[in-house]
């Protein structure tokens, strides 16, 4: 197997509108929201393409699950990927750049961190702090989205309510699949799912033995600083996961 690879072609559909974007880099939605890079479309319910989720690495130890890239790591998906594309990289590499620099890029990534560092994750890894998984230690980590590319409800970023994810059979089909695919070839990696709209998901794919429930860290939510409640919450599970991490045979 492949350490690295490209889950996905999709890159080979949407190459000329990237590189046919503006020179500057901050790129409004109405500059990236077009029918260019549109996926897919239900109602106000609206698919983009952003290039970082199509690289995977399936020898990943930690596997973290967030809902559907928003419009900030969107856009810094496509700047990567750009700019690489321009320099004559290969799609593969392309990809990873923009995978490294968009991933719970922003706020999230540090709030996500100090988390991680929380519950001791790091111990486990041998590293010195979950920072390393963003850094020097990326081999460790794979990170996707139950939605693989960016969702927007009325050109806002999709929230996973309104509609809910499995209430719409567009985002349903979507989301199952996608998660699948990557469970399956990420077999040995702890799954940490982020947000209750995530673990839902998830525990369709155990019903329908898909996946083991036993790989899943719950109660881990949202880093996003949108969500309000995410201290309360994590501080509410916190314990219940450290004890999680010293049953897992490493």
């Amino acid at each position: 197997m492949r350490k690295f690879m490209l889950i996905s072609q999709h890159l080979n559909t949407y190459r000329r509108a990237i590189l046919s974007l503006p020179k500057h880099k901050a790129w409004r939605k109405e500059e990236l929201l077009t029918d260019d890079l549109l996926m897919a479309r239900s109602g106000k319910l609206e698919v983009y393409y952003a290039p970082h989720n199509e690289y995977f690495n399936p020898l990943a130890r930690i596997m973290i699950i967030g809902l559907t890239p928003g419009f900030a790591q969107m856009r810094i998906a496509i700047q990567a990927v750009k700019a690489a594309l321009e320099k004559g990289l290969s799609d593969e590499e392309a990809c990873r750049q923009a995978k490294e620099k968009a991933r719970f890029a922003g706020s999230m990534r540090s709030n996500l961190m100090d988390m991680l560092d929380a519950i001791n994750l790091h111990k486990y890894l041998n590293i010195s702090s979950s920072s390393e998984l963003f850094h020097a230690q990326q081999s460790l980590l794979h990170t996707t989205s139950m939605l693989r590319f960016p969702v927007f409800m009325n050109k806002k970023n999709y929230s996973g309510a309104h509609p809910g994810l499995m209430s719409s059979q567009m985002l349903k089909k979507a989301a199952l699949a996608y998660v699948e695919e990557e469970i399956q070839l990420t077999n040995a990696a702890l799954i940490i799912p982020l947000g209750k709209t995530v673990e839902s998901a998830l525990n369709i794919l155990i019903k329908e033995g898909k996946l083991d429930e036993n790989r899943c860290l719950w109660g881990f939510p949202h880093p996003s600083g949108a969500n309000g409640h995410r201290h309360k919450q994590f501080a509410l599970h916190k314990e219940r996961m450290r004890n999680k991490l010293t049953e897992i045979q490493w």
